[in-house]
C-alpha cells in the first residue's frame, strides 16, 4: 500500500508577492498584465472571494473586482522559490513528481527522515515550508495519486486531509464526477444524460458498459469511481515537448505571422538546447479571433539539426491552415516534441498531420 502525498502550495503566484511586499497583504492581489489580451495567472484569496480565478481574462478580472491590485508576473523570483520547496521535499523523499512550480506528489511510503506516519510527514514538510520560505501549503495524504490530489483540496488554505483506506469508498460515492480527471462540461453532460452525477452513480455500471458507451475511456471512469488509481510517482520525467506562444495586442491575418513564428522558434530551440534527449515533431499552433485553436505538425526524417531548419519547417506549416484568407489570429505558438533518448530514434517517412 503506497502513502502518496500531494502538495500544492497556496495562491502561490500571488502569495510570494504579497509576502515581498508587506502593503499587498490583506489585499486582493492578480497576478497578470494589464491589457485586453492579458489572463489572470493568479490571485488571492482576498481576491477569489470576488470571484476572480486563474486563467479568467484579465479585464473581467478587473470588472468583479474593481479594487484588486494587479501585479506582473515575476517568473524567476517564482522558480526560486519553487526550487526551495523542492529542496524541502527531497529531505523526506527521493519520489516526487512536480506538476508545476506550485504542486507536486511525494511517495513517503518509506521517509528519509523518520516519521510515524504520512500524515506526519505531511504536517513537517508543511512547517518546514512555512518556516523557510514564510508561505503556506496544503497538503492530500491517500493511498494513490488520485485520491491525494483530490484531498489537497479539502482543507485549504494551510491544512491537510487525509484518506485512509477504509474510508474511499465512503468518501468517493457523493463526490460529483467533475472531480475525475478528463471530465470536463462536455462528458458530465454525457453521464448525465444516463443518469450519472456522482461517484456512487458511476459505480452502477459495469465497466464493460462504460467502455462500450465511452471507450478506452470508460474503463478510467470505472477504475476513478472506484478510487484506483495504479500511476507510481515518478520523479525526473523525460522531457516530451518544448514550446513557445505569444498573444498579441490585435489580431493579425496568416501572412503577418512570420516575425511572431521566427521570434518563438529561436525561444522553443534555445529551451531545447537545455536537454540530451532529441526531438522530431515541429509543431504549429494559431488560435483564432473566435478563439478556435488550430494546431499542424511535422515530422521529418531526421530530427531538426539547426535553429534554421526548425524555423524553417514551423513557417512551412502555415501552408497547411485552409482558413479563409480573412481570418485573423490572436495566438502562435511554436513547438518541438516527440523527444527520444539520443540513438533511438525511429526511422519513418514524413509525415504531416493534418488534425
Amino acid at each position: 500500500m503506497r502513502k502518496i502525498l500531494h502538495i500544492d502550495m497556496d495562491a502561490f503566484y500571488a502569495s510570494v508577492e504579497q509576502r515581498d511586499d508587506p502593503a499587498l497583504r490583506g489585499r486582493p492581489v492578480v497576478v497578470a498584465w494589464r491589457g485586453a489580451r492579458s489572463v489572470v495567472c493568479a490571485a488571492s484569496y482576498e481576491a477569489r472571494v470576488f470571484g476572480v480565478r486563474s486563467a479568467m481574462p484579465a479585464v473581467r478580472a478587473e470588472r468583479l473586482c474593481p479594487d484588486a491590485v494587479f501585479v506582473p508576473p515575476d517568473f524567476t523570483r517564482y522558480k526560486a522559490v519553487s526550487r526551495q520547496v523542492r529542496e524541502i521535499f527531497l529531505r523526506h523523499t527521493d519520489l516526487v513528481q512536480p506538476l508545476s512550480l506550485d504542486e507536486a506528489y511525494l511517495d513517503v511510503t518509506a521517509p528519509k527522515i523518520a516519521s510515524p506516519s504520512a500524515t506526519e510527514s505531511a504536517r513537517m514538510i508543511r512547517a518546514a515550508i512555512r518556516d523557510e520560505t514564510a508561505l503556506t501549503a496544503s497538503a492530500g495524504i491517500a493511498p494513490n495519486k488520485f485520491l491525494a490530489k483530490i484531498a489537497s483540496d479539502w482543507n485549504k488554505p494551510d491544512g491537510q486531509f487525509v484518506i485512509r483506506p477504509s474510508q474511499v469508498d465512503a468518501f468517493l460515492a457523493p463526490l460529483p464526477v467533475g472531480r475525475i480527471p478528463g471530465v470536463g462540461k462536455v462528458m458530465e453532460a454525457k453521464l448525465a444524460a444516463i443518469g450519472v452525477a456522482t461517484m456512487g452513480d458511476l459505480r452502477a455500471f459495469a465497466v464493460e458498459e462504460l467502455q462500450l458507451r465511452f471507450g478506452s475511456f470508460g474503463a478510467s471512469l470505472h477504475r476513478r469511481a472506484h478510487g484506483i488509481d495504479e500511476r507510481p510517482v515518478e520523479p525526473d520525467q523525460p522531457v516530451q515537448s518544448i514550446s513557445a506562444e505569444d498573444t498579441f495586442a490585435t489580431d493579425l491575418p496568416l501572412e503577418e505571422l512570420e516575425p511572431a513564428i521566427r521570434a518563438l522558434a529561436a525561444k522553443a530551440w534555445a529551451a531545447s538546447r537545455k536537454t540530451e534527449r532529441v526531438g522530431r515533431t515541429v509543431v504549429l499552433k494559431l488560435k483564432t479571433a473566435q478563439f478556435r485553436i488550430l494546431t499542424r505538425s511535422y515530422t521529418p526524417e531526421s530530427p531538426p539539426a539547426t535553429e534554421a531548419e526548425f524555423t524553417a519547417f514551423a513557417l512551412a506549416l502555415r501552408e497547411r491552415v485552409d482558413l479563409p484568407a480573412s481570418t485573423r489570429y490572436r495566438l502562435v505558438g511554436v513547438g518541438l516534441g516527440g523527444f527520444r533518448e539520443p540513438g533511438v530514434l525511429p526511422r519513418q517517412a514524413a509525415l504531416f498531420d493534418p488534425h
